[in-house]
């Protein structure tokens, strides 16, 4: 004779369900993909801050070079400001930012301590915006 199991039945309210709407998407399947979704999101987000970072970094160091040249322009010329930034590069090309502008001379310097002033227009490009390198 065979004996039946017994098996347990439960009664299930209508707010419980069986599953339910992640169970008729088959998270279960979904799952996986929804981590490598997630993961390439971090990644990208990340990857786009570093390059502003790589591209800020690429700018001041373009600042410090133009800065020791139009130092170097003023005390060869008495504390004459150069007419632009082209006359203090070696090979007549105007020095640029990591985003392919040219760099700004300010010359003499709206501060009263300064002499000149170099900036950069920023990753925006607009000229005196609240992203401009200094």
């Amino acid at each position: 004779m065979r004996r039946r199991r017994s098996v347990e039945r439960r009664i299930f309210f209508p707010w419980e369900g069986h599953g339910g709407f992640r169970r008729w998407l088959g998270l279960g399947r979904f799952r996986p993909f929804a981590l490598a979704v997630g993961a390439v999101v971090v990644v990208v987000l990340v990857g786009l801050r570093e390059r502003r970072a790589a591209g800020l970094r690429e700018t001041r160091a373009s600042l410090l070079r133009a800065r020791s040249g139009v130092e170097t322009y003023l005390i060869d010329h008495d504390g004459g400001c150069p007419p632009s930034l082209a006359a203090i590069a070696e090979d007549g090309r105007v020095p640029q930012d990591a985003w392919g502008r040219p760099l700004r001379l300010v010359c003499p310097g709206r501060r009263p301590d300064s002499s000149f002033e170099l900036m950069s227009d920023g990753p925006d490009g607009i000229a005196q915006g609240l992203d401009r390198i200094e």
